[in-house]
């Protein structure tokens, strides 16, 4: 999910730690909705630009989520992937407008002269898949075997979010959640319920052992080890990789130092890792 993603890059912590767990959900304790606000309440955890402004150092945000939070010192084409799907050739297009984008820093920094002092990091928060007719399922298609109340409901793509309202009567809300997948299931697996049709579109949000979940991550300049070609990695070891190059002292994080250190070099040969 986009919210999750950038700001578990931003803090170095998992969304359990850093709150935002969706794009949108409801706080099971108090029932206050979040939305995509910028209540600091929510946004917990320090992001980068904060770890930098607290520490003297000037730092620079544009249209990353959770940037326009006020926090201490801190004060503040990917619609066509959804609307087409990501193998769209529309797609393909804009990913060159995109690509063509980045090639004019890098000649800019090339032209400069400093491409080489320069850190560049190119990243994502997330993959993309493209689904097309016959994999949308209607919830009132399994009323035969379970009823699921509107307000139940977080959300209902990419995979259904549901935060049952039990009452206080239940002594054991898990059991009844249990309770409540199996009766679904059971629908599904009855061969009673038709797949929905669905014109072809792109979504994310699915489990990330999915090749297709997972993005990319290029970093370039002095402190990075020369040709160095790294496995899949979790997007909480970014925080500490950033701050490290920056000098700066790190917050409280779910990242690892190992990582960074089989990344970074603290040599100044430019390198390259992917």
């Amino acid at each position: 999910m986009t919210f999750p993603n950038h700001y578990s890059i931003a803090t170095g912590l998992y969304p359990a730690y850093h709150g935002i767990i969706m794009n949108s959900f409801t706080d099971p304790v108090t029932g206050d909705k979040f939305n995509k606000g910028l209540d600091p309440k929510w946004w917990l955890g320090e992001p980068l630009w904060v770890t930098a402004a607290n520490q003297g150092r000037k730092a620079v945000t544009y249209f990353w989520p959770g940037s326009e939070v006020p926090k201490d010192s801190w004060t503040c084409p990917k619609e066509l992937c959804h609307e087409y799907g990501p193998d769209d050739p529309r797609v393909t297009a804009a990913v060159g407008r995109v690509d063509r984008m980045i090639g004019r820093v890098i000649q800019g920094l090339k032209k400069r002269e400093i491409f080489d002092e320069v850190n560049v990091i190119l990243l994502g928060d997330h993959g993309m898949v493209t689904n097309c007719d016959m994999k949308t399922i209607y919830i009132d298609d399994l009323a035969e075997w379970v009823k699921i109340p509107a307000d139940w409901i977080n959300a209902y793509s990419p995979v259904l979010a549901m935060n049952p309202k039990w009452g206080k009567d239940v002594k054991n809300p898990s059991e009844k959640n249990a309770e409540l997948v199996a009766k679904m299931n059971e629908g599904l697996s009855s061969g009673k319920v038709e797949n929905g049709v669905h014109e072809c579109y792109g979504d994310h949000g699915y489990d990330n052992k999915y090749f297709s979940m997972r993005s990319i991550f290029i970093g370039h300049g002095p402190r990075f080890r020369q040709g160095k070609k790294v496995p899949s990695f979790e997007n909480v070891q970014i925080y500490n990789v950033v701050a490290e190059i920056l000098g700066l002292r790190p917050a409280s994080n779910n990242g690892s130092s190992l990582f960074t250190r089989s990344i970074l070099s603290s040599s100044g040969e430019t390198g390259e890792v992917e």
